[in-house]
């Protein structure tokens, strides 16, 4: 914990809040305290808050059983306590009173139960999304946000690497295969919450599919798409394999993905629009023939979050800046047969756009 770094943090929330006229702004548990405060709060029916204000030191409401988690962090704010037989919202709402008719930003991650208390406690209030300012806080990484993805990043790789080269899957469920590369991210330092998406057969052809127990058999396209965290950031990758020998739709479609994937890191420059980004590899596959099977946006961002802004997808003209990380994951999905997706992390720089997945994406088969 840097208390520097979050100082800093909350004083460029605060310069930005004073830009929009908003008095304070309310973060719940969520990956938007985490960027704020590092605090280790857990979501749940008592209510923690940090309330942060347009000037002067921001306040953290905290259940009293959970006092201890706050520990190091009093120079940073005020905390105050609530007791279970308190109603915490009246807590939050003596702690504004020092500003009639506040505007009040809200992270878009609080609980819905939440707010709805504290529109009744607080009836003069007007609240607003905090989006807008967190948004423009979090989207741009810092030097030690990028390490930490370039090192969630290595985790993946070599936990793919291993996979790819030492795992017969064939015969395996989806769950299993699944399990096996999970055990595997664990192994090489990630932490894993989820076995990911192992999409086999016509599976494949589902972009989300949910990882179920088809044996994967000879002929199988199969896709992986995995991750887990690094000091809270997140690695996201996808490599899609075959089992057996590819015929040649499948080697054309897979190149044609791998082209995509290129033309969209090609097009990364600071001040190209994020859709332009979704356009360049679109065009590769729709020159090909194979437009109507990509059916999603071509990336989305990465950090504290799996999916979060920017998202490159056709409509928005925001620009790319140096310190923007986001998945660049082209595919092909033909419904009934296979689906194919290539999926790097990818970071603007002023140069252009590098990867920080480095694994193998060329076709590869397995056994």
């Amino acid at each position: 914990m840097d208390i520097g770094l979050l100082g800093r943090r909350m004083d460029e929330a605060q310069r930005l809040m004073d830009q929009r006229d908003i008095d304070f702004l309310f973060v719940s548990p969520s990956s938007d305290l985490v960027y704020l405060f590092d605090y280790p709060a857990h979501t749940s029916e008592r209510l923690a808050l940090l309330i942060l204000p347009r000037s002067g030191k921001p306040q953290l409401v905290v259940p009293t059983l959970e006092r201890s988690r706050s520990a190091g962090r009093e120079s940073l704010v005020d905390i105050h306590t609530w007791n279970e037989t308190e109603q915490p919202v009246h807590v939050v709402r003596d702690l504004v009173r020092s500003v009639s008719h506040p505007t009040i930003g809200v992270s878009d991650q609080m609980w819905s139960v939440f707010l709805v208390r504290m529109l009744e406690s607080i009836p003069d209030a007007n609240f607003v999304s905090a989006s807008p300012i967190m948004r423009e806080l979090r989207m741009t990484k810092d030097a030690a946000e990028l390490e930490n993805l370039k090192r969630a990043a290595a985790m993946a790789d070599a936990a793919w690497t291993e996979f790819a080269t030492t795992a017969s899957i064939a015969g395996m469920t989806e769950r299993e295969a699944a399990t096996a590369l999970s055990q595997l991210r664990a192994k090489h330092g990630l932490e894993v919450t989820s076995i990911g998406i192992c999409a086999s057969g016509p599976n494949s052809a589902n972009p989300h599919h949910s990882t179920g127990d088809r044996v994967i058999q000879q002929g199988d396209s199969v896709v992986f798409d995995f991750g887990g965290k690094y000091q809270h950031y997140t690695a996201d990758v996808t490599r899609t394999v075959y089992i057996g020998e590819p015929d040649a739709e499948y080697r054309k479609v897979y190149n044609i993905v791998l082209q995509a994937n290129q033309a969209a890191l090609d097009a990364i420059r600071p001040g190209a629009a994020c859709q332009d980004i979704d356009r360049a590899a679109r065009k590769v596959i729709t020159d090909a023939g194979y437009g109507e099977y990509f059916i999603h946006r071509v990336g989305h961002g990465l950090g504290l979050d799996g999916h979060e802004e920017p998202y490159l997808v056709e409509g928005n003209t925001l620009e790319l800046k140096e310190g923007m990380v986001f998945s660049d994951e082209p595919g092909i999905y033909i419904a009934g047969k296979f689906g194919v997706r290539v999926e790097d992390a990818v970071v603007v720089t002023a140069d252009g756009g590098i990867r920080i997945n480095h694994c193998d994406r060329e076709l590869t088969v397995m056994n």
